[in-house]
């Protein structure tokens, strides 16, 4: 895991810059008086890298995206771009869709455009997608040139972004966490396949219950795995979509809310049998809790009163 922050007024560094964090690329000044004000943070997870960045010039881009798929939102001004299933044009509310291993043009990337940017190594998105859906997905995936962020699991997922990328102002940057990041990860993968998948797409048939008692079976088995929605649908041998319904219907909450159960139970078990020499934060690790301030908060939440509190008697 790597973040990294860039701001340069020079061309060169700023073209290069880019191309580490993303791709190689024809950088093309349109500017009129040919100044620049690059400012680009970014996190790599690995399999997804995610950041907001702006050139401060009008400027196009030809890119030909190799071995990932890109996903670009503008936070303001616009985004112009030329591919060959045809021209997209997004602004804010909006986000362009660059398919991996197809050469597209951003014929125009406004001065004023802030963009949020997510890449995802193409390998990881069709494997993903393919447990998150429960359909074989060997090629390249069928993805729309552009999302709407406005509908609900647009901006659901939008949002979702939104939050991350806010941390990266932080000087200690928790989403370059080595635990946390797999987990961000899949969870920005899983938002994205169901925002642009329709529900008619992946409802088959109606849920089982041998499908929730599979998932259940499997959390109570290993609760501290940093499970994704994608794993407990694989498990399943399921779409996540239809595993959250069979779980609504079933257990009336979702799988991820079971699973914070379950990991509370068994802290507060050990909380409560709690050998001299182990901490608080001992235990809510042996959990799969990578937060300490989230533990103590959903810990409160069930048993009213804090961890520490517990042990303090």
């Amino acid at each position: 895991m790597a973040s990294t922050v860039t701001e340069t007024h020079d061309w060169d560094a700023a073209s290069r810059a880019v191309a580490g964090a993303y791709f190689p690329h024809t950088l093309t000044d349109l500017s009129p008086d040919g100044s620049l004000k690059l400012s680009m943070r970014t996190v790599d997870f690995g399999s997804v890298t995610l950041g907001r960045l702006g050139w401060g010039a009008d400027v196009s881009i030809a890119c030909d995206y190799p071995g990932a798929y890109e996903v670009n939102i503008p936070l303001s001004g616009s985004l112009e771009s030329r591919s060959p299933v045809g021209d997209v044009v997004s602004r804010p509310g909006q986000a362009t869709v660059f398919r991996a291993n197809e050469p597209t043009l951003i014929s125009r990337w406004s001065g004023d455009c802030s963009v949020l940017g997510v890449k995802f190594d193409s390998e990881y998105l069709e494997r993903e997608a393919d447990r998150i859906l429960g359909t074989d997905v060997r090629s390249k995936l069928l993805l729309p040139s552009q999302i709407d962020l406005t509908d609900a699991s647009g901006n659901s997922w939008f949002r979702l972004l939104r939050s991350l990328t806010a941390q990266l102002r932080e000087p200690s940057d928790l989403l370059a966490n080595p635990v946390v990041g797999p987990q961000l990860a899949g969870a920005i993968t899983a938002a994205f396949v169901l925002a642009v998948t329709p529900d008619q797409e992946v409802r088959r048939t109606a849920p089982r219950p041998r499908i929730v008692k599979r998932v259940l079976d499997g959390l109570n088995d290993d609760p501290a795995r940093a499970w994704t929605a994608a794993d407990m649908a694989q498990l399943a041998g399921t779409s996540v979509r239809r595993l959250q319904e069979g779980f609504r219907e079933y257990v009336g909450r979702s799988p991820s809310e079971c699973l914070l159960d379950i990991r509370l139970t068994r802290a507060d078990a050990d909380l409560r049998a709690r050998e001299p020499g182990v901490t608080v934060s001992d235990i809510a690790a042996r959990w799969g809790f990578t937060h300490a301030g989230r533990f103590s908060a959903a810990y409160r939440r069930r048993y009213g009163k804090s961890p520490s509190e517990l042990v303090r008697f």
